[in-house]
């Protein structure tokens, strides 16, 4: 279970990093430093395992209208309260949180099958 935690918090991080070079620091913004940037994966990772499921539970008939597309809107939302309670962490609205949250997703999906890879 660490180990599952160390991994999402480390691919949280790289996301957030990913995310924040691609948008810029007008819509997302780590800050340069490793540690802010460490900070800010582990206190999504945190968001992520404490409050996304609750959050898909109550708006799990809007994911089903939707076909799952709504998923994107939890994901950016988690990246804004992550953002309210890691201050060096900054997303200027909604959207760009919801941006970053697909890029962090793919960078998840991408980082967590090419680590699938290697262990076969």
């Amino acid at each position: 279970m660490l180990k599952r935690f160390l991994l999402r918090w480390v691919l949280s991080g790289l996301g957030l990093w990913v995310a924040a070079a691609i948008l810029g620091p007008n819509h997302l913004s780590v800050g340069h430093h490793f540690a802010t940037v460490a900070w800010a994966g582990f206190f999504l990772a945190i968001v992520n395992i404490l409050l996304k499921p609750i959050t898909i539970l109550l708006s799990l008939p809007a994911i089903v209208i939707t076909l799952g597309l709504f998923m994107i809107i939890v994901n950016g939302l988690m990246i804004l309260v992550a953002s309210k309670i890691y201050h060096p962490l900054f997303v200027s609205g909604l959207w760009s949180a919801t941006l970053a949250g697909v890029i962090v997703g793919l960078v998840n999906y991408l980082a967590t099958r090419t680590l699938e890879d290697i262990r076969k």
